[in-house]
This record gives structure tokens, sequence and C-alpha cells, in this order.
């Protein structure tokens, strides 16, 4: 295990680079039981910032650094952010734009000659816009925990994926592709005559004033660099192994939350590049069909309770990031976390929300069955998308087919809030009549996401049945669906549960001896027997798509 850094040490540097805290105890109070939650005291956690402009009002660390010797995180150590990279290589980028050495609209064959286009002309611009068709490396049956050990140059990286099929014509879907900012960091190179990770140490880093972020190589230029770990069957185990040659300018950048939050002011302030470049980048792109895919050059475009914001996570192997800012209010949140099982992005959003001055828990009303009655149905939405909304035990409930059931709280007439999420639900009458027509979520992407409620019935329950020891038994195992994912099928007395890799245990429900249903989700499971009687294989069936799982 790595040597720790004097905590005196890091409080000192804290002290000299960034602004002081202010004085809102009532704030942290808030935000301590929302990081308390997140991250248990016994296990990896993560380092989180909330600032205001340029003051922070909030920075501490939850967790453990190193889960065997038991030593927590400190403020100021070091993570692997994963895809918030993508915002560093999006601006190196637009800097060279604004030097006049690219244009947006290049062919990428003007700096990669070689590549092979399959006849398409695939432009910067769509590589930065997850537009262009290629198919992402990372999504590669090819790309297996074996390569993933295996050191590669920039130029074999490319060359792993450059001869697969397209995904589809360029600019005319969104398809998020890593291999495009592969080759955006490859085409920075080509132009500057410097590797990515010099091109980024002097043109980016230095004149954000980080001192803190780097480009990871096999060699950790300073020691306190937190722990990576991701969750096994038995607890927490190290992070598989990745040779962060392979991330490279999609994904290969370190950082701390100070640094981050320089980063964003550095942004905001006009210091990285014109004006109105950095206004296309914070723009989203529509696709041809009219849908808004939220994505810009490297930042997503959302919203919370109605405050626009602009922001990306990141996920690598042991790790985990959130970075979100509200250019309205002038708010940053920057959450790292180090085991690659617990998704700070939901958090990182409440933390905004509080910061913006938006409440996350309202008041809620008492509303009778028979009225809640009145907004069940079917809705649907303009991508023929269907949401069953229904009463169950008192409680309005609603999932979108295919997705989780979440409950509806009331907060006002026709009104309600998503338990434990950002969301806000708006149900619309018809004028004369009174009738529900619609309703409309406020969610983290949409202001208005509408579905119109339909004259379909909802569908009757699946049965459960009731299924002996030696049944249950059986289908007991883990399954294999990619080679990172498994579902690993227990029993606890007569209660089959399920539990994919890095996700919480979720119950199965019989309503036949190799058939059971999810509660939690809109999803059905089914168990095949081989020859011999044996069962080999499940099959997942979730919102139209089926993913089999070989029993291992």
């Amino acid at each position: 295990m790595k040597n720790l850094p004097g905590i005196t040490l890091i409080l000192l540097l804290h002290a000299i680079a960034l602004p002081a805290q202010t004085d809102n105890s009532w704030l942290a109070t808030e935000f301590d039981d929302i990081c308390q939650a997140k991250f248990p005291a016994d296990g990896p956690g993560g380092t989180v910032l909330v600032a205001k402009g340029d003051q922070i009002l909030y920075h501490k660390a939850f967790g453990l650094d190193d889960v065997e010797n038991k030593k927590p995180l400190q403020p100021g150590m070091v993570f692997r952010i994963g895809s918030v990279t993508k915002q560093f290589t999006a601006i190196a980028i637009l800097q060279l734009v604004e030097k006049g050495k690219i244009g947006l609209q290049d062919d990428i064959t003007k700096f990669i000659p070689d590549y092979p286009t399959q006849g398409k002309t695939i432009t910067i611009e769509q590589l930065l816009n997850h537009t262009s068709g290629i198919k992402s490396y990372t999504s590669m049956a090819e790309w297996t925990p074996e390569v993933w050990k295996k050191d590669f140059t920039p130029a074999a990286l490319v060359d792993f994926f450059k001869n697969q099929p397209m995904d589809f014509d360029p600019g005319t879907q969104y398809s998020y592709s890593n291999s495009g900012y592969v080759l955006l960091g490859y085409i920075v190179e080509k132009v500057s005559g410097q590797t990515y990770a010099e091109y980024l140490k002097k043109n980016v880093f230095k004149r954000a004033g980080l001192t803190n972020t780097f480009y990871e190589t096999q060699k950790r230029p300073i020691p306190n660099w937190a722990e990576g770990y991701q969750r096994g069957t038995s607890g927490y185990e190290p992070a598989m192994p990745l040779s962060m040659t392979q991330p490279y300018a999609a994904g290969s950048l370190a950082s701390t939350v100070e640094d981050l939050f320089r980063w964003t002011r550095a942004v905001h302030s006009g210091k990285m590049v014109a004006a109105g470049l950095l206004k296309k980048a914070h723009t989203p792109n529509i696709l041809p069909d009219g849908i808004n895919s939220h994505y810009g050059f490297g930042w997503i475009m959302g919203n919370i309770f109605g405050s626009p914001t602009i922001e990306h996570d990141g996920g690598i192997n042991g790790f985990l990031s959130s970075l979100i800012y509200l250019p309205k209010e002038k708010i940053t949140v920057a959450i790292l976390a180090n085991c690659d099982c617990n998704p700070p992005g939901e958090t990182a959003a409440k933390l905004a929300a509080l910061a913006a001055g938006h409440p996350l828990v309202l008041e809620e009303m008492d509303v009778p069955a028979s009225k809640l009655a009145e907004y069940e149905g079917i809705y649907e939405n303009g991508i023929k998308q269907r949401r069953i909304i229904t009463v169950e035990n008192g409680i309005l409930t609603s999932n979108r087919v295919g997705g989780l059931k979440t409950q509806l709280n009331p907060i006002g007439k026709d009104k309600f809030r998503i338990k434990d999420a950002l969301i806000n639900v708006t149900f619309l009458r018809d004028e004369k009549s009174g009738q529900v027509t619609a309703v409309s979520l406020n969610t983290r992407s949409e202001t208005d996401d509408r579905w119109v409620k339909t004259s379909a019935d909802i569908p009757e329950p699946p049965k459960e049945v009731r299924l002996n020891e030696a049944q249950l038994d059986r289908l007991v195992g883990e399954y294999v669906m990619a080679p990172t994912f498994s579902i690993t099928v227990s029993r606890e007395g007569m209660q089959l549960y399920g539990q994919g890799t890095g996700q919480p245990r979720f119950e199965m429900y019989p309503n036949s001896d190799l058939k059971f249903f999810l509660k939690v989700v809109d999803a059905k499971i089914e168990f095949f027997p081989d020859a011999d009687g044996t069962i080999g294989k499940m099959v997942l069936f979730q919102n139209g798509q089926e993913l089999p799982g070989k029993r291992k």
C-alpha cells in the first residue's frame, strides 16, 4: 500500500491554494446527512466539494482510502476521473480550432489520412458530440479483461477499433463513443507535435492553474493517490487492472475535487477558450429527427428543478466521478469516489439542488386512494415509449415499460415528486371535462417530458406461485452475461435473489419453476436447463431486449 502524505501538509496546501470556506453551517448539516448516507464509514468513500462562485461552501472526505488497513480518505487525494476527461480533450481541440489549426467541419482524414471512413465523411464536430457512428471500442467483444492489461500506443489503440463496422451514418444518430475521443486525442498529437499528455500539461492544466491533475501513467507522480475498489461476491476488492494507455483521451486523467473546482472556474471565466467556442461546446446537439441529444462537446446539458446544468460523470476501473455546474447560480459540485460500485451523480445533483436553494423535501399532501385512481393509466410519449401509472396499497406508482418502478408523493394539486429523486411530476387535465389527459415530468434532462394518456388497459400483474427448496436451489449460481458483468442468484429461506455485478440485490418472484418476474423493475428472468436437466443458462428480458447469461 502507498504511504499517505501528512494531514498537516494537505491542509496547508488547501489553505494556500483555495478560497476560504464561508459559514454555511445549516447547509453543511444537510450536506453531511446526504454524504454520510452515500459513503459508509467502513468502506470505500469519496471526496466532496460544493462551491458558489469562488467561495467554497462544503469540502470533506468520507470513507476509506485503504479498506484493509482502515486508512481514511483525505481531502486533496487524487482519483481517476474517467470520462470527465472528455471536457479536457474538448478544450484542447477548441484551443487548436481557435488557433486555426483545426476546423470543426474538417474531415478526420485530414489529420489521419489512413483512417478507413468506409466511404463516409466524419467530422471533428461529430467526434466531439458522439454522432460519428464510430463504434466505441469499450463495447467490442474483443475488449476483454485480458486485453485491458496491455499497453497501447495511440496509433495501436486506433488500429484496435478502426476496422469495426459503423454503427450508423455520421450525423444521423447519437451514440456515446469512447473511440471518438481517442481519435480526438490522437489528432491533438498530430496537430500540436506533442503527446496528448504534454499538450494538456502545457496548454490546459497550467492555464487553468491545476496543480494536482495528471495524465495517469504506470508511475504515479505524487503519493496521495486513492486506492480503487470494486464490489466482489465477498465484499470490497481491488479494482481489476487496466492499462491507463487505453482510456487515453477518453478517460485517463486523474485529479482532485479541488482542481476540478479550479478547472470549472477557469472554463466559465473565459480563461480556456473564446466565449463563442465555449458556448458551442455547451449547446446540446439536436439530431435530424428533432431529438435533443443533450450532449455538446465533452459536456452534458441538463437541469435540476429548472436550473440549467452543465455536467459530466465518469466511470473507470475502481473509480466514479461527477462534476456539475449550474451557470445561473454559479454552483460547482465535484465528487470523486474510489469504488466503481457507488455512482455519485445523483448525490452530486442533490447537493447542487440544495446549494441553489431547491428544497429536496416538500410537505406531502394526504390524497385518498379514490382520488389517486384518476391518474391511473398507460401514458405514451412522442417516440411511442409507454409509462404505466397505478395505485398500489394507497400509493401512486410509475414505471416506464422496462424501467424502475417509482413512488409518486403528492406535493400539490395534480403535482407529485418522485420519491428519492430530483423529478417533479405534473398531471394535466382537459379544461372542460376535468379528465386527466397527460403527465409532464421535470427530469434531470427535460423540463417538460410529456406523456399522453392512452385508452389502453393496464395489464394484470403476474401471478406468483410457490416453489420448494429443491426447485429454488437448482437455480442458485453465477450467470455470466458479459466479460465484466454477471448476475449471481442466491436463496435466503424461500426467497430467491439476484445481484448484478456492482449492483444491489433484488428479489425474484416465481410464476413457474423456471420463470420469474421482478417488482423493483419491469423485467423477467427465465432459466433454461441443459440436456442433462441441470440449469445452464438464464435470460434477462427487459425493455424489449434479451440478455443471455451462461452459468459459471
